[in-house]
């Protein structure tokens, strides 16, 4: 396996909480800078059948992340709704996205658990460290996408340019 095995499905993670994080103004939705491209391996470092099928879920998980945002956003900043509705439609889509999150973790952790398992000992437990954070912080996203909506839709409206 390469060494940076984590890096992609990592990388597209980190792009979909990029995402999450500045949409949430009150301000039309911006499209997404596509993730910037990896460098080329050199050649004893080409991408396995298995990481490149990785890769593929890690980009489909990214677009679903991306349309969760889009839902949560539209859920918080919905106008005539009240408290209770917005926070029964959050509900909702928080717990439809949650299984498909913790699954990828899941899938993700098993997935990096082998390039773990591979590495020298003296890595191993800091590689380890770095994949359990990780994946509480991923299995977490949909919550902390939540607050980060609700605030967002709590702040006051930006004072006009003069």
């Amino acid at each position: 396996m390469r060494k940076l095995t984590l890096l992609a499905p990592m990388t597209a993670i980190a792009a979909a909480l990029t995402l999450a994080a500045p949409a949430f103004a009150q301000t039309a939705p911006t499209p997404t800078p596509a993730p910037a491209p990896q460098a080329a391996a050199p050649a004893e470092d080409a991408t396995s059948p298995e990481e490149a099928a990785f890769e593929a879920k890690a980009e489909v998980f990214s677009e679903h992340v991306r349309a969760m945002a889009a839902e949560m956003q539209a859920a918080a900043t919905a106008t005539g709704s009240d408290a209770a509705k917005k926070k029964a439609d959050l509900d909702a889509i928080q717990a439809k996205y949650q299984p498909e999150v913790d699954a990828f973790a899941t899938e993700l952790e098993a997935f990096a658990g082998k390039e773990v398992a591979a590495a020298p000992e003296d890595k191993r437990a800091e590689m380890q460290a770095q994949l359990t954070a990780g994946m509480a912080q991923l299995r977490s996203l949909p919550a902390m996408m939540r607050a980060q909506m609700e605030e967002a839709a709590a702040a006051p409206a930006p004072a006009p340019a003069q």
